[in-house]
C-alpha cells in the first residue's frame, strides 16, 4: 500500500522559497500579502494537495472551531429544524457543530457539559433537560470565557444570551383564540414550570382568562411529568371526566394536542363541537391529525440560526462572558387556525 505524507505549509513554503510565516498569512488572505502572492500560494497549495490543519490551529489558540449543541433530543421536529438552523450558520463562518442529546435527563445533562469543555469547542448552544432545575453545571463555559445561549428552553435566572418567543405572549394569543369560538371552560396542559417557557404560557393562559371574565379553577390545569403523548393522555382522561369538564383545551406542544384530540374521540366526545383543540409548535404531524390540530408557529429554523448568529459574534468580541448581563432575543408567533378549534 503506497503512503503518502499529509502536505505542510512547510512543504509549500520549500516549494515556492517562502517563509512559511507568508505562506500562513497567504493562505488566510491576511493584507499584509498581496493579492497576486496570495492566489500564487493557494493555487501551489491545491496543486499539492494541501489541508489546513484546522485541530493543530484551534489546539494552540485553545479553541476548536466547533459549537456545542446541547438538546434534549433531536427526534422532536421542533429540535430538529432548530439545529438546521444552527447548522446552516455555522458551516457559513466555517464552523463545524457537535450535537449532543441529553435526553431530558439532569445528570446527562452535567456530563455532557463536561464532555463539550473538554472538547474546547467555541460556544455552547443549550436547550435545557426536563430534569434541570439547578445550572450550576454552566458555570464553567462563562468561567472559561465561552460563549452560551440558552434557546427555547431557558433558565430563569443565568446571565448570558437567551433566544425565546414571548411565550406570554402566545399563551394569551393561543387562549384568546379559544374564548373567540365561544369556549367558557378552557383547560390548560403544562409542564415543567421552572422553565420559563412552560410558567409564561400559562400566566399568558391566565391573563386571557381574566381579561374575559372567565373562571380560572385548580382542576382545569394539569401538570404533566413529560411533553409525550402517554402523558398528555393521561392529562386528558382526567379532564374529560370531570364533573363539569372543558370545552376547550390548550397544550403547550402538539404531540399534547394530538393526545387530547384522539382521547376526546375515543370518549366519544366532537371536535371541535364538545371541545377546541389548539396545540404549539406547528410540527408536522399537526397538519396530518383529522381534524388538523390548530397550532402556535414556532419559528424554530430562525431560533437556532439567530443563536449561532449570536455565538459567532461573540467570538469576535473582546469582551467577557463573565460581564455579560442576560440579554434576550425574542422572535415572534402567529395563530394557526386549523378544523380543531373552529367552532364558529
Amino acid at each position: 500500500m503506497k503512503i503518502t505524507n499529509e502536505v505542510t505549509i512547510y512543504d509549500i513554503a520549500k516549494k515556492l522559497n517562502l517563509a512559511t510565516s507568508t505562506i500562513s498569512r497567504g493562505l488566510k488572505d491576511h493584507h499584509t500579502i498581496s493579492k497576486k502572492t496570495a492566489q500564487r500560494i493557494k493555487k501551489t497549495a491545491a496543486e499539492m494537495g494541501y489541508r489546513p490543519n484546522n485541530l493543530a490551529a484551534s489546539l494552540r489558540g485553545n479553541k476548536m472551531k466547533t459549537i456545542g449543541v446541547l438538546l434534549p433530543t433531536v427526534t422532536q421536529p421542533f429540535l430538529s429544524s432548530l439545529i438546521s438552523g444552527i447548522e446552516v450558520a455555522a458551516q457559513k463562518a466555517g464552523y463545524t457543530v457537535l450535537i449532543m442529546q441529553s435526553h431530558d435527563s439532569y445528570q446527562e445533562e452535567v456530563n455532557l457539559t463536561q464532555s463539550l469543555y473538554d472538547n474546547r469547542v467555541s460556544g455552547v448552544i443549550c436547550s435545557l433537560a426536563m430534569e434541570t432545575k439547578n445550572t450550576d453545571h454552566f458555570r464553567r463555559f462563562i468561567d472559561n470565557d465561552t460563549a452560551l445561549v440558552f434557546v427555547d428552553r431557558v433558565p430563569k435566572n443565568f446571565d448570558t444570551f437567551h433566544v425565546v418567543i414571548d411565550n406570554f405572549d402566545a399563551g394569551y394569543k393561543a387562549t384568546k383564540h379559544l374564548i373567540s369560538q365561544g369556549c367558557k371552560r378552557i383547560a390548560h396542559i403544562t409542564a415543567g414550570l421552572e422553565f420559563s417557557i412552560y410558567y409564561e404560557r400559562k400566566e399568558g393562559y391566565l391573563a386571557a382568562l381574566k381579561e374575559h371574565d372567565l373562571p380560572i379553577e385548580d382542576e382545569l390545569i394539569v401538570k404533566t411529568d413529560a411533553i409525550t403523548y402517554e402523558e398528555a393522555e393521561k392529562a386528558c382522561k382526567k379532564l374529560l371526566q370531570l364533573k363539569n369538564p372543558p370545552d376547550g383545551i390548550f397544550a403547550p406542544g402538539d404531540i399534547l394536542g394530538v393526545s387530547a384530540i384522539q382521547t376526546a374521540k375515543k370518549l366519544g366526545i366532537k371536535i371541535p363541537q364538545q371541545l377546541a383543540v389548539i396545540g404549539f409548535n406547528n410540527d408536522p404531524i399537526s397538519n396530518i391529525i383529522e381534524p388538523n390540530l390548530s397550532t402556535i408557529t414556532h419559528p424554530a429554523f430562525k431560533m437556532g440560526e439567530t443563536s449561532a448568529e449570536i455565538i459567532l459574534k461573540n467570538l469576535k468580541s473582546k469582551k467577557k462572558k463573565t460581564d455579560i448581563v442576560k440579554q434576550i432575543t425574542f422572535l415572534n408567533t402567529e395563530v394557526l387556525v386549523r378544523e380543531s378549534s373552529k367552532k364558529i
